[in-house]
């Protein structure tokens, strides 16, 4: 029981203090320099699929056996030493502060610095073009990232935390970032990235939709269950529609709409029809129901297993 809250309690705390230091070595940023050594030695030739398959298996596959052997070495030292690592751990697992400030500099720079300084910020976050969209698409795209990022950098890892641990939990976190750079439909990604990118799928499932339940059930507006519901299944992802429509029914907004992605047109459906205006007191909405959210995942696992 211990060796699960106590990392988690302290993990979650040094996230809400300090966030991602920049400054500080990150695992994910090494889970993304691996993957993008395989992408330029295996995405060549033939057999791309297959080679794409093999890769996202094994990374996660090698992430798991290490963040295990790590779990026992550091415990056969000392419990001390095993619960500094798995609380270190669960702090580079969260991404919910940092979620909450990427999305507040976005905010910022557009306030203070002016259209083409926001764009340029927002396009550090989102992987649609950002160059020419007007000040309503960014605040969109801003909520829809915190909506989606919710689910795939908070709720997510703390659910594979609480099934095995800080190496799933890690172990998730490989196959996001396999999917977050390789998971695309574009020509250069389309067959070696698509294993990861339904990799990713399965494993966003169940916590996509507690995502959705949590948000729910920590900013409640009449309706709000129908309306997920409605709008959920309508986005091209088979989890993203969930916190999306989430948020939007909380707001009383409309998100979704085309995009520009990497050149090309996408055509999204809209989630919500009350195409009103955003503002800052919207994103400070979302941040609150991002904070609680993740609270409320805590104080359920802990529930689990005391």
């Amino acid at each position: 029981m211990l060796e699960i809250i106590i990392p988690l309690v302290v993990g979650y705390l040094l996230d809400l203090l300090l966030g991602d230091p920049r400054q500080l070595p990150h695992p994910v940023v090494g889970f993304g320099k691996i993957i993008g050594w395989c992408e330029r030695h295996f995405n060549q030739g033939e057999h791309r699929k297959i080679k794409g398959c093999l890769i996202a298996i094994l990374l996660p596959a090698g992430t798991l056996v290490c963040g295990l052997a790590i779990a026992r070495g550091a415990w056969l030292l000392h419990p001390g030493v095993y619960y500094t690592v798995a609380s270190i751990a669960v702090f580079y697992g969260l991404a919910n502060r940092s979620l909450i400030q990427e999305g507040q500099e976005v905010i910022q720079t557009l306030q203070n610095k002016g259209l083409e300084a926001g764009r340029k910020r927002l396009s550090w976050i989102v992987g649609r073009d950002t160059s020419q969209l007007p000040p309503r698409k960014i605040y969109t795209a801003v909520l829809e990232t915190m909506a989606e990022n919710l689910s795939d950098g908070v709720v997510a890892p703390l659910f594979f935390y609480a099934i095995g641990g800080f190496p799933a939990m890690l172990t998730y976190k490989m196959v996001n970032t396999l999917d977050s750079m390789i998971g695309y439909k574009s020509p250069r990604y389309k067959d070696f990235g698509c294993c990861s990118a339904r990799l990713d799928d399965v494993l966003n499932y169940l916590p996509a939709r507690i995502t959705a339940l949590l948000m729910a059930m920590v900013s409640y507006r009449p309706g709000i269950f129908p309306f997920i519901r409605r709008y959920a299944r309508q986005h091209a992802s088979p989890n993203s529609g969930y916190p999306e429509s989430a948020l939007a029914g909380i707001l009383n907004c409309r998100f979704g709409g085309p995009n520009i992605y990497h050149g090309q047109l996408v055509e999204k459906p809209y989630i919500g029809n009350n195409d009103r205006e955003l503002s800052v007191q919207d994103f400070k909405l979302a941040a609150t129901i991002n904070q609680r959210a993740c609270l409320a995942c805590i104080v359920i696992i802990i529930f689990i297993f005391i």
